[in-house]
């Protein structure tokens, strides 16, 4: 069986799946945006605990924030949940949570027309606070061109649907990632477009720097884009500021030091995204992604040891 194409058995899963997805997708959008996105919270707040991932939100709950009460950690724990089933079922929604709707505060908007009026390309950065999809949302709604990375589904069907779905708010430029993604990130930068990446999760053979007080393997690539490029990274956040309704903030620059020291300007630059990313994370330590195991091996092998 060829991997471009599937074997009967394995297509007839796939499309019984995507057929689950449309039904899931037209149900939640007959319901109105408060109720949707209320109904997640309460479930991953009633059944994230009791999955796997618990584990792991415990242990970089453990390894962030060493001296966290109980009472503290378990009022983490369970908005966290919440925060991350609005999320998930935000996402067949996402294109009503527009700044037109009412629903998305954007501080320092400016800042994005002023990209979009110049026609330089920059690096966009953030991390997998809140609801991330408003982000991109955001950008490509304030007229800035821009590449926009992700991981396809393993299913080709759902990952249309996915991809659908995104093309409701605005998001149409995809870069898969690895080194397609690469040569196309580099095109879309030449022709004068930016570029948007996650720079939040564990990248393994990325640069090994601290985070929240260990090491933690961190992307190079948008630093390396941003310095061949000699354009700056473009930190953005979002927060949820109460049920489905959210603030975007377009924060300072990141202007980057092109020593002709390339090891030496990368990890200045990795260090800076690791100190902007750990900000937000102690400004709001409930909304960040905790089900991933964003540290070390060795930091988590220490804590059996502690």
């Amino acid at each position: 069986m060829s991997a471009s194409k599937p074997g009967f058995l394995q297509d007839l899963a796939w499309r019984l799946q995507a057929a689950g997805y449309v039904a899931a997708e037209q149900l939640v959008r007959l319901f109105p945006v408060d109720w949707v996105s209320g109904f997640g919270g309460w479930v991953f707040r009633h059944l994230g605990p009791l999955t796997s991932s618990q584990k792991v939100v415990d242990r970089n709950l453990r390894l962030a924030f060493p001296d966290l009460s109980p009472e503290a950690k378990a009022k983490i724990v369970a908005e966290q949940w919440e925060h991350l089933g609005r999320t998930f079922i935000e996402f067949f929604i996402n294109d009503r949570l527009t700044p037109a709707s009412g629903r998305v505060e954007v501080v320092n908007a400016e800042r994005l027309e002023e990209i979009a009026k110049s026609g330089k390309p920059v690096v966009f950065v953030s991390g997998h606070f809140s609801n991330w999809e408003i982000m991109p949302l955001v950008i490509v709604q304030s007229g800035v061109p821009c590449e926009m990375t992700y991981r396809a589904a393993n299913n080709p069907y759902v990952d249309k649907l996915i991809r659908d779905a995104r093309a409701r708010y605005g998001v149409k430029l995809f870069a898969p990632k690895g080194s397609d993604g690469s040569r196309e990130l580099l095109a879309g930068m030449k022709e004068g477009r930016s570029v948007a990446l996650m720079n939040d999760q564990k990248f393994n053979g990325g640069a090994a720097l601290p985070f929240m007080g260990h090491l933690a393997h961190t992307a190079v690539a948008p630093t390396r884009l941003a310095l061949r490029f000699d354009t700056v990274l473009q930190p953005m956040s979002v927060q949820r500021t109460k049920g489905a309704h959210f603030r975007v903030v377009v924060h300072e620059p990141i202007t980057l030091e092109n020593t002709g020291h390339r090891d030496a300007d990368l990890k200045a630059g990795v260090e800076k995204v690791n100190a902007f990313m750990e900000a937000r994370l102690r400004e709001a330590p409930s909304q960040w992604f905790w089900v991933h195991r964003r540290w070390s091996n060795e930091a988590y092998a220490s804590l059996t040891t502690a």
